[in-house]
């Protein structure tokens, strides 16, 4: 019989912890029992879950024995502060936040494109962040046919972005204004609803926000391009679900039309729309693809491109990235800490 996995959410009221439960329900992860941690605040919410009953346990008091393979999804802080203890019961971690990210030894994985990262793992691997992933299958597949030479991002990201309580806040501030109220504001730095944020995080030293040097850094990383040129702005909308991307690429050697489009149709996990097609937010939500449209031709250079990019941000965007993670771990027997 192949071994089941006893596995462990971290962070399980959250709305990514939500949606880890979701997409456990539907893959065929071989799963032997699963455990929910939050905060003692969280602790005794009852889940239900393929018609068990799960209880919240607090991290602080938990025992950890048994643990085989731990998804974070509960900030930063969280993760610095507990991934010591999952480590040393033998749980590998696959960390949604981006406590570890760019930390040399850690492994940063979208596994339709750098999946062999994971082979030098000890105990800890990061999930990137959720418009980075979203570029990665696009432009591995654009890289493979022509070499990627210069990359601009212009990101539109929903509120669940921020968590359960920035999408609450969207919808409360939606109906005080549409009843002439005035709309609460605790997690958005300015109003969002009907409205646009152009700054997604802390501005950083070089004047971009933490948010667009995420994806600067982690797409160098991911694709193994240290001297990628990449821009980034970074946009909060008010939606609820689902990120879009409009993405220029220039390349290093000339593609035809027709080559980057059959390239992005083989790419795994890339939906090509038709050429009069092009995907929303409402189209992604719930799926796990990249879905890709209106690929067109920059002619403002010799050998670029345009690309409409949307996903789900709590599915592949964290959620479903996390747990293809954790099946590649075990395709490649590698659900094991080692600290040699």
């Amino acid at each position: 019989m192949s071994k089941r996995y006893n596995i462990a959410i971290l962070g399980a009221t959250g709305a990514v912890g939500e949606e880890l439960l979701n997409v456990l329900d539907e893959r065929s992860l071989p799963i032997h029992k699963v455990r929910l941690f939050a905060s003692k605040r969280s602790a005794g919410i009852a889940v239900t879950w393929q018609k068990q009953t799960l209880k919240v346990e607090d991290i602080e008091t938990a025992d950890l024995q048994g643990i085989d393979i731990a998804f974070f999804t509960a900030g930063s802080q969280a993760s610095q502060t507990y991934a010591g203890r999952f480590i040393e019961v033998g749980a590998v971690i696959i960390d949604n936040t981006s406590a570890f990210r760019m930390q040399e030894a850690v492994p940063l994985v979208v596994p339709e494109v750098n999946a062999e990262a994971l082979d030098k793992h000890r105990g800890i691997i990061s999930n990137p962040n959720c418009s980075t992933i979203q570029l990665m299958a696009p432009l591995s597949a654009l890289h493979r046919v022509g070499g990627l030479k210069r990359v601009v991002v212009s990101t539109y990201q929903s509120s669940s972005g921020a968590g359960k309580r920035a999408m609450e806040e969207l919808r409360d501030q939606t109906i005080k204004l549409l009843r002439f109220e005035e709309p609460p504001l605790k997690i958005f730095s300015r109003r969002l609803a009907f409205d646009l944020i152009p700054e997604i995080g802390s501005i950083e030293p070089s004047g971009d926000t933490s948010e667009e040097e995420k994806m600067i850094n982690e797409s160098r990383k991911i694709l193994s391009l240290p001297h990628l040129k990449v821009s980034a702005t970074c946009v909060r909308v008010p939606t609820f679900i689902g990120h879009c991307i409009s993405l220029n690429v220039e390349l290093e050697s000339a593609v035809e039309l027709s080559e980057a489009n059959e390239a992005l149709e083989r790419a795994e996990g890339v939906l090509l729309c038709a050429a009069d097609e092009w995907p929303s937010t409402v189209d992604v939500v719930g799926d796990d693809d990249v879905w890709v449209g209106r690929v067109r031709r920059d002619r403002s250079l010799d050998c670029g491109f345009n690309l409409w990019v949307a996903a789900d941000n709590l599915r592949k965007g964290a959620a479903t990235n996390a747990i293809q993670i954790a099946e590649a771990l075990i395709a490649r027997d590698l659900v094991r800490v080692n600290l040699t």
